[in-house]
Parts: C-alpha cells; structure tokens; sequence
C-alpha cells in the first residue's frame, strides 16, 4: 500500500518524528539525536547549521508576521544549540500576483528583528511561480553560529540526570492562539498575541552566569509535550511536571478550554525548555525573570529514575496522565 503524506506527517508529533527518522534521517545519514541545529566541528572550530522553511497562514498575525517569525525561529534553533547566531540566508518562493507592498513589510520586519538578534542576512534566493502554484508566499532560512566548547553539550542532552530542573521561560500557547484568530476572523475579549522574539540574547546572560544548563530546546511544533517527550527519549530518565506551576496566560487559557485545545500541546515561537543541575535553578530563574522575555518564567517539573522513560503530569485535579507526544496536528500551517 503506498501510504501518502498528510498534515500529520508536518505536526511536530509522531507522524512527523516518524517521517524524519525513517525516511530523511535514514537516507541521509543524520546521527542522533536530531537537534534542532547540527553540531559540526572542523579545524578546532565547533559550528552550528540550522535551516527551516515557513509557510504560516495567515502571513500577519498578531504580534508577528511569516517574516519576522523566519528570523526568530532561526536564531532561536541555533541559540538553544549554545550557539551565538551570526549568518542567514533567506530564500522566498512567491506566487504570482503577490502584493509588493506587503512585500516590503514582511522584508522590512525581517531587517528588523535580524538588527534586534544583532544577526546578518547575507545571501538568498527568489522564485516566483504561476498563481495557483504557492499560497501566496513560503520562506526558508538557513542560519550559521559559533558554538563555545563549554556549551557543545547542550543540543545532546548527554549531561542530563536524574534530579534536574526543569523550566520554561513563559506562558505557552500564545502563538498558535493568535494564529488561530487570525486564520478565522476571530474577536476575542482578550488580546492575544503571539509570543514571536529572538531569544539569543537571553540565551547567552543565562550561559554566560550558569554552568549547569544540561539541555535546552525550543517549543515549536508540537510544544512542550513534544520536547518533554523527545528529551526522555535522550536521556532514558522520567519526568515529572506539574500542571499547575505550567504558565498559561488566562486569556489562552479560557480559549483552550471553549475550543478543547491542550495549551502543552500548541506552538510557541518565543518559548524554551531548559533542564538545568538543581543547585542553580534559583539562579537561573532570577536571570530569566530579569530579562523581558522571561519575565514569567517558573519551574515546572524534574528529571526523575523511576518513571520508566514516561512523562508524568500531575494534574491540577490531584490526579496523574501521562503525558505523550501529539500522534496528529491540532493546528497546521502554524509556522
């Protein structure tokens, strides 16, 4: 039977960890674990390379538009590798009729938050194909960074143990909530919006002050529940979370309640998970809080021997799930 790809296979979940591993990682020869930038050392040097490709609908949401989120998500895959972002490229297709204006505002966003990253765009591509052929427009991006020896083992994870913390740097869900009421003409009472920022800079106060930051990732596709699920798979511990310390804003909240989504499961584009050595969690909480894109950073949850590779929520009801990866796809196109 000659299985055909679905929206599944681009979730972030299980369909699209199956996909990478068994037919693009197999035929190419990528090593695990697949992180979200390679680790490449040549020479004495230790280089990070990311590349990723953008196809969100809508292309402006708030907080953000498919311009500045290409960026972001690029330093952010280099940034949580250790890596200091320096090089982009920048590649557009672009369908036929495609208006210039709005062009120029997704190209000027990108200058924008490239300059705030303090990264260079220094090489690209464009295509434009016949209407009908692309959804108005796709970007892809690919991104170089330097890598310091101390931090090479952060992509890995092979520094996790039992007894880390574990942390994220803010409430989740607020980007694919705002995507989401872009998409379908959505008034909420409340303004939602996405979470899209470059978060190097607050990557590298944290590296430069804290010598235990054993793993970081950032939670795109799939969220939290999708990186708490693959850090298990590295590291061969448990993890245990509690659902109650996990920051939602209420606005997400009570949306994620109306529409049934689960705010562990949804898309950030400004958002990371951090396992860290406990002696320094009180430390490395007080310098996320202190920047403006941690400020509501929490602890959530710890590395644990005893929970047979699981991720365990406990709940804000007093009961316990366990908490797996996304088999399909709550939101497409969200990124």
């Amino acid at each position: 039977m000659n299985e055909l790809v679905s929206l599944n296979h681009g979730s972030g979940g299980k369909k699209a960890h199956e996909l990478i591993r068994n037919l693009f990682a197999k035929k190419f020869g990528m090593m695990d674990p697949l992180t979200d930038s390679a680790v490449l050392k040549e020479d004495g040097f230790i280089l990070a390379f990311t590349t990723d490709s953008y196809v969100v609908d809508p292309l402006f949401f708030p907080g953000g538009n498919i311009g500045k989120l290409a960026v972001c998500g690029t330093v952010n895959d280099l940034s949580v590798s250790g890596a200091i972002p320096k090089y982009i490229s920048a590649s557009f297709i672009i369908e036929e009729g495609f208006s210039l204006n709005d062009l120029e505002i997704i190209t000027d966003s990108m200058a924008e938050e490239a300059a705030i990253a303090g990264v260079r765009i220094v090489t690209g591509d464009t295509k434009v194909v016949e209407k009908g052929k692309c959804d108005k427009l796709f970007i892809t991006t690919a991104g170089t960074g330097f890598i310091n020896p101390r931090f090479e083992h952060i992509s890995s994870g092979e520094r996790i143990m039992p007894g880390d913390r574990l942390i994220v740097n803010g409430s989740l869900g607020n980007h694919a909530i705002a995507v989401l009421g872009a998409r379908n003409n959505l008034s909420f009472t409340s303004a939602v919006e996405s979470d899209c920022a470059s978060l190097n800079h607050m990557i590298q106060s944290l590296l430069e002050k804290c010598d235990q930051v054993h793993f970081m990732r950032d939670l795109t596709r799939g969220g939290l529940a999708a990186v708490l699920y693959e850090l298990v798979q590295i590291s061969g511990e448990g993890i245990i979370i509690d659902e109650k310390s996990i920051p939602v804003d209420e606005p997400v909240k009570g949306l994620c309640e109306v529409l049934g989504f689960d705010p562990c499961y949804l898309a950030n584009e400004g958002k990371i998970l951090i396992a860290a050595g406990a002696d320094e969690c009180d430390k490395i909480l007080s310098i996320l809080r202190a920047h403006p894109l941690g400020k509501k950073s929490e602890l959530i949850g710890s590395i644990v021997d005893n929970q047979n590779g699981k991720v365990v929520l406990n709940t804000n009801s007093g009961g316990r799930r366990i908490l797996d990866i996304p088999s399909g796809i709550q939101l497409p196109r969200i990124c």
